[in-house]
């Protein structure tokens, strides 16, 4: 049996088609245009971080694990098509905790209609 000669490469698969030009319904410190979240966030932020993965489809474990909020973000980053990269999804949950995760709360319940 001989084998089969390659005459085509394989092109990209869906790898690098998602096109990220959106941006976030609410700037970082937009905290008054959701009241209810940011008083979450202020009182409680480990409520919010659980109440924002249970809104968002998540297990509300994924708010206490290293790392987890960072992984949602770049997840959520990726669906909703918005701007950005890894590094700053970890710059971002990582130096601005509290703000970014009302961001993220507040961005899941306009895009749910909750607002």
């Amino acid at each position: 049996m001989s084998n089969p000669v390659i005459t085509h490469q394989p092109g990209a698969g869906s790898y690098g088609t998602n096109v990220q030009t959106g941006k976030w319904s609410t700037g970082l410190c937009s905290c008054c245009s959701d009241i209810l979240v940011c008083a979450l966030g202020f009182i409680c932020p480990i409520a919010l971080s659980c109440y924002t993965a249970d809104k968002y489809g998540e297990n509300v474990c994924l708010a206490c694990v290293p790392g987890g909020m960072t992984a949602m973000r770049t997840h959520m980053r990726l669906t909703y098509g918005i701007q950005g990269t890894i590094c700053s999804d970890a710059l971002m949950t990582c130096c601005c905790g509290f703000l970014e995760t009302c961001r993220m709360a507040r961005e899941i319940r306009i895009r749910n209609g909750d607002v």
